[in-house]
């Protein structure tokens, strides 16, 4: 029988730590396949390469079955893993390890989770992984076992078509996570500002800022509460964003 084959991305750039720690958990699995960007792509969302060429080049970071380096986005190294690199269809994309949370609202601006849900819409099971620390020096090991059961039954069980997963870490020891809690995504925003500044030619330009606010702090169901109290949080995922219980109160006013 063939073994897995497990194709790895990310959108911290192919020689972030947080790829380099996942696809060495992904090797016990099956054959891997790696195409990450060349460069750090976060934020990117759900953003493909059109008005621009796509390069991509041989790589031997990760010591795998296939590895390249891509010019473009997180989704565009699915899509080139889907249409011209891997041999056969993957039986399981992972994302990640991203430095940082991409719980609650974080899921629409993630290029981490956007290559994760690529894949699903490929009909592929899919997993984004993300860790709450943002620091280069980062510990990804202190969830090797976890990061492995999910994995496992992943690949075991499957998961529904146009379904992934999105899992995040809190920032703990390996002895103070107190388990994985499925649970759904918090309603929370970024309430943000744009800070002005000058250049040397004072010019003014504008930098990015704000603060995450959760509005249901107190709900025990959700990612926010799962990785405030020790758990890794897993949300299935889905692209469709759809409100499907104001169909029918629409419909009375507009058809």
């Amino acid at each position: 029988m063939q073994r897995p084959l497990i194709f790895v991305t990310n959108d911290d750039g192919i020689t972030a730590p947080g790829i380099l720690f996942l696809v060495s958990v992904a090797k016990q699995f099956g054959d891997v396949a790696v195409i990450a960007p060349d460069k750090p792509q976060s934020g990117m969302g759900h953003a493909i390469t059109i008005n621009s060429t796509l390069r991509i080049n041989k790589s031997n970071f990760h010591d795998v079955l296939i590895e390249y380096a891509c010019s473009g986005t997180p989704v565009d190294c699915v899509k080139m893993a889907v249409n011209k690199i891997l041999p056969r269809k993957a039986d399981l994309v992972l994302s990640g390890i991203n430095h940082g949370s991409n719980s609650s609202i974080n899921v629409i601006y993630s290029g981490t989770m956007s290559a994760a849900i690529e894949g699903a819409l490929e009909s592929t099971p899919a997993i984004g992984f993300s860790l709450c620390d943002y620091g280069i020096d980062a510990d990804f090991s202190q969830a090797r076992k976890e990061i492995e059961k999910i994995i496992a039954e992943t690949l075991k069980n499957k998961l529904p078509n146009g379904v992934c997963l999105n899992v995040n870490i809190p920032k703990l020891k390996a002895d103070e996570l107190k388990g994985i809690k499925v649970c759904r995504q918090a309603t929370a925003n970024w309430v943000e500002e744009f800070e002005e500044r000058k250049d040397p030619y004072g010019r003014p330009y504008y930098w990015l800022t704000g603060k995450f606010v959760n509005f249901e702090p107190e709900s025990t169901d959700t990612d926010e509460w799962a990785l405030a109290n020790g758990f890794i949080s897993v949300v299935p995922t889905q692209c469709d964003l759809t409100s499907h219980k104001n169909i029918e109160p629409l419909k009375k006013l507009l058809q």
